[in-house]
C-alpha cells in the first residue's frame, strides 16, 4: 500500500521502526529533508552500519518499488542504463531475411525500439509506477570510478538519460534517490554536492540493543545485552574489519539457532566467523583473548 511522505522527523522515525529500522534523530532529520526538497540522499560509513538497509526500509514503508544498481568495479554507463538484446535482434534479422524483401530502414526502426530494449536500473527508475516514484539505491559508489560519477551527476541534475536510438527519456516525478560508500576512496564533491549528506556511525549501546531488539525479538534480554556489549568491546581491539549492526544481528541469531543463553570463550570460539570476516582477526581472538574482552563486557554492562 502506497503511502504518503511523513510530515515530520518523529514520524520518519516512527514510520522506519515498523519496518525494523531503528535509526537516531539525526538520520531521520536528513531522511526528512531527502523526502521534503527531492534530494538525492548520500550515505557514507563502513559496511554493515545499515545504508543500505534504510533504502529497502523507506521502499517497504513508503509502498514503493526498490530499485537496486549494485556498483562494482567498471561499471559504465550503459550497463547501468540498458542494453539492447543481442540475440532476440538476431533472430529478427534472420528471420527477416529468410522472409524476403526486408526493407532495411524498415527493420533497423524495429530492431532499435523499445521491444528489444533491456531496461537497468536508472532507466527503471526513470519509469512511470503507479504506486510513486520508486527508491532508488546505488549502493558503493565507492567501488565505481570517476567518469561514472561525472555520468551520475548528470542523470542525477536533471533525472534524465539518453538512448541515441530512441532519444531523452525524464523521469515525470524524480525518484527517491539513495547513494551508499564505504569510503574505500573519496567520491568527487561534485557529486556530493547534488546530495544531502549523513555519516552513518556505529551506534552507541542503547541504540544497538534497541536494534537488535527489533531484529531478534526472541533473544533473551540478557543474551542481547551480552552480544551487544561485546561486539561493541571489539569494536575497540586493533583488529583489520570491525563487525558492523549487520554482523551484531547474525551473530545473535546464530547464538539462537544453537540455543545458547549466555556468551563464553569456547561459544565465542566457535562463533567468530559470524561476526569477523578475516582470519588474521579471528586468530587474535582465540583462547584468553576472547575471555578477556568478555570480562570487560560484562563489567561494563549496567544492571538490566
Amino acid at each position: 500500500m502506497t503511502q504518503t511522505s511523513p510530515s515530520s522527523i518523529d514520524a520518519v522515525q516512527s514510520m522506519l521502526s515498523e519496518t525494523g529500522y531503528i535509526c537516531g534523530r539525526a538520520l531521520a532529520t536528513v531522511v526528512f529533508l531527502s523526502l521534503r526538497l527531492g534530494r538525492p540522499l548520500f550515505l557514507e560509513g563502513e559496511a554493515g552500519v545499515g545504508k543500505t538497509e534504510i533504502a529497502k526500509a523507506l521502499a517497504k514503508s513508503l509502498g514503493r518499488r526498490l530499485i537496486r544498481l549494485q556498483c562494482y568495479e567498471g561499471l559504465d554507463a550503459s550497463s547501468a542504463v540498458y542494453e539492447w538484446n543481442f540475440p532476440a535482434q538476431m533472430v529478427a534479422i534472420r528471420t527477416a531475411e529468410a522472409a524476403g524483401g526486408a526493407n532495411r530502414e524498415t527493420l533497423q526502426s524495429e530492431l532499435f525500439s523499445s521491444d528489444y530494449l533491456t531496461e537497468r536500473p536508472l532507466l527503471q527508475a526513470m519509469r512511470p509506477d503507479p504506486a510513486g516514484p520508486p527508491v532508488l539505491l546505488i549502493d558503493e559508489l565507492d567501488r565505481t570510478d570517476e567518469p561514472f560519477e561525472a555520468f551520475l551527476l548528470e542523470a542525477l541534475s536533471d533525472f534524465q538519460v539518453t538512448i541515441p536510438e530512441l532519444g531523452t527519456i525524464a523521469a515525470q516525478a524524480p525518484p527517491i534517490v539513495i547513494l551508499t560508500s564505504n569510503r574505500t576512496r573519496e567520491v568527487h564533491d561534485a557529486l556530493k554536492r547534488r546530495c544531502l549528506y549523513h555519516w552513518v556511525d556505529y551506534p552507541n549501546f542503547e541504540r544497538e540493543l534497541e536494534i537488535l531488539n527489533a531484529r531478534a525479538p526472541e533473544a533473551a534480554d540478557a543474551l542481547s545485552r551480552e552480544v551487544v556489549q561485546f561486539v561493541q568491546a571489539l569494536r575497540t581491539e586493533d583488529i583489520f574489519k570491525k563487525p558492523g549492526v549487520a554482523e551484531t544481528i547474525d551473530w545473535a541469531k546464530c547464538l539462537l539457532a544453537l540455543d545458547v543463553v549466555e556468551l563464553s570463550p569456547e561459544v565465542i570460539s566457535d562463533t567468530l566467523g559470524a561476526i569477523l570476516k578475516y582470519q588474521d582477526d579471528i586468530q587474535k581472538l582465540q583462547g584468553s583473548e576472547a575471555k578477556r574482552i568478555l570480562d570487560e563486557a560484562r563489567a561494563a554492562i549496567e544492571p538490566a
